[in-house]
Parts: C-alpha cells; sequence; structure tokens
C-alpha cells in the first residue's frame, strides 16, 4: 500500500476538511507532507496526526496568496525533505454574489485564491522540478511527478459566482497548457472538479440560521439552506453529497503510479452530476 513511499507532497488548505483528507491519504500511501493552512492551530494538529501514524510532516502556515507564499512553501518541501513530488493546489474558499453586488475585492480575493496562488507555486517549484528532471534523465531513470489542481463543476457557470466559477475555468486551462509545457519533465498534470460535497462551507442551514469563517479578517458567509441542500441532493445519480475522505480519494488516485499515462484531464468527481 506505500506506493508512495519517500515521496514528497505539498497539499494548500490541508488543515481542515478534504486538504486535510488528501494529506492523511497521501501519508498512507508513505509521502511525506508539507501542510498549509491559514492558521497555525489546524495545521500542527494534521501535522501531529500523520506523525501519530508513523508518517512525516511538517507545517507551512499562512495564506496562499501572500506574495512570499509560494517561495517560503516550496522551500519548506526542499528544506526539510530534500524534494518535490506532489502539489496538490486545494486551499480555497467562495465569496459568492450576482455580478451587480459584487465588489473588486470580492472578484481579486477569489480569482488570487484559486487562480493566482496556483500559477505562483508551480511557477516556484519549476526550478526544482526541472533541475531533479535533468538529473534523473541523465542517469536513464524515469521518475513521475504530479500536479493535481483544484477545480469544480462551477467552472461551467454558477448563478452568483462569477469570480469562483471564472477561477476555477481558469484552473481547467492552467491544466492543460502545464501537461504541455511540463510532460517533458515527467509531470503529470491533472485536475478534479468538485460537485457538492460536505464540507464546513457547504454545511447546512436551517431557518433563518446563517453561519461565517473568518477568512484573512473578513466574515464569510458559509452554508446551503436545508431546503436548496436536499434539492441539490436530489439531482445527484448517486443520492447525497460527497464525503471529504470521497472527495480526496479521487485526488489522491491521481497521485499514484498507476496514473503516470494520464495528463492534462480533469475528473468529475460529483456522484454522476455536473459535467465540463
Amino acid at each position: 500500500m506505500r506506493k508512495l513511499e519517500g515521496k514528497v507532497a505539498l497539499v494548500t488548505g490541508s488543515g481542515r476538511g478534504i486538504g486535510r483528507e488528501v494529506a492523511l491519504q497521501l501519508a498512507a500511501y508513505g509521502a511525506r507532507i508539507v501542510v498549509n493552512d491559514l492558521d497555525a492551530s489546524p495545521a500542527e494538529e494534521v501535522v501531529a496526526e500523520i506523525r501519530g501514524l508513523g508518517g512525516e510532516a511538517v507545517a507551512c502556515v499562512g495564506s496562499v496568496t501572500a506574495p512570499d507564499f509560494a517561495e517560503r512553501f516550496v522551500g519548506t518541501a526542499v528544506q526539510n525533505f530534500g524534494g518535490i513530488d506532489i502539489i496538490v493546489n486545494n486551499a480555497g474558499f467562495t465569496w459568492d454574489n450576482v455580478i451587480q453586488k459584487m465588489t473588486d475585492e470580492q472578484w481579486y480575493a477569489i480569482i488570487d485564491c484559486h487562480l493566482t496562488a496556483p500559477f505562483r507555486i508551480l511557477r516556484a517549484a519549476q526550478p526544482f522540478i526541472s533541475a531533479a528532471a535533468k538529473r534523473e534523465a541523465a542517469e536513464g531513470k524515469e521518475i513521475f511527478r504530479k500536479i493535481v489542481n483544484i477545480s469544480s463543476t462551477a467552472s461551467g457557470g454558477n448563478a452568483g459566482q462569477t469570480n469562483y466559477s471564472s477561477a476555477k475555468a481558469g484552473i481547467l486551462g492552467m491544466t492543460k497548457t502545464l501537461s504541455k509545457e511540463w510532460g517533458r519533465m515527467k509531470v503529470n498534470v491533472n485536475a478534479v472538479a468538485f460537485g457538492l460535497i460536505e464540507t464546513r462551507l457547504t454545511q447546512a442551514l436551517a431557518g433563518d440560521d446563517s453561519k461565517t469563517v473568518n477568512i484573512e479578517g473578513r466574515e464569510i458567509k458559509v452554508g446551503i439552506q436545508q431546503d436548496r441542500l436536499a434539492g441539490a441532493s436530489q439531482m445527484i445519480p448517486l443520492g447525497r453529497p460527497g464525503t471529504p475522505q470521497e472527495a480526496a480519494g479521487s485526488v489522491v488516485m491521481l497521485c499514484l503510479p498507476e496514473a503516470n499515462y494520464v495528463s492534462g484531464q480533469t475528473i468529475v468527481c460529483g456522484g454522476g452530476f455536473g459535467h465540463l
């Protein structure tokens, strides 16, 4: 089962939810993990959990949108584990509104988190990956690395989510482009587009109940009214939202050796609902 023994995996937004499950599942396959979260506490908890299970992990705390984050994130992997084998661009949140009410702040906050941050991380990782690939090729080795970018079925358009839908559509273009640029370096670049997954962002709300999460000082409303959630669940052929564990599984399978000849693809993890 330890098909990723010794590999080094960087996972953004891995202190909670789907990202946490991705980190734990990759660790179970033997990967050494760089855990990231906005807040130190959840990141350190996941690190402790991985170490408690006999794995190796370190934390890189902070916002993926910070100008210095990408270099710091990549540097954490190289300095602590000596390499980069897997990058999962998972961090994200939603901040919805119809276009006439959407502010520039809302637009850029979502674009920067979901599209600019992955771009910067992959750009920062390129010199190390390129040097490693040249060295391995000279030694006659064929070693594959994995990039998994997280998109959404909302990339096809979703009312009230101009910012989020645009960012998630952009990720698909980035994925296809890098699969062509990085193929010569034996890097598989793929994406997973999530449908309705049970997380704190999609928790059920009853009546006038409202919940928020604090994202870099902003109180962002989260959750879905119970009747709307029930209606959405009825449209899913499998009859329910996905779990974080199931969502993570669709990411992790693209990181395994079995996916060495899969690149430039987008898998929809939506229980049969949603297409791109």
